[in-house]
């Protein structure tokens, strides 16, 4: 579990996201990243509690597309590149 720990805290670029280890996509790893996974949050309930306040579905689909455009935005911009990885590479 230490090399995992180790991968996301070695950082010298100072990305905001690191690659996921599993998978496709981004963890955040510096508080900024964190930040903008919280502010994505609210806007996404922020957003889905006004679109039922106001019985428009289309706000709420509108709202889930725009975080979701915002993370990804995030992501490229601020992180590493993404590519599909299954675990660690083996350093020998």
């Amino acid at each position: 579990m230490n090399k995992f720990v180790d991968y996301y805290k070695n950082n010298p670029k100072g990305y905001w996201f690191k690659r996921k280890i599993y998978g496709w996509g981004w963890m955040p790893v510096k508080w900024q990243g964190w930040l903008v996974i919280l502010a994505s949050i609210l806007v996404l309930f922020l957003g889905i509690y006004i679109a039922e306040m106001d019985d428009s579905p289309g706000l709420a689909v509108l709202t889930v597309l725009l975080v979701f455009i915002i993370l990804i935005f995030f992501g490229y911009w601020k992180g590493e590149k993404p590519r599909w990885q299954w675990g660690l590479k083996n350093k020998k």
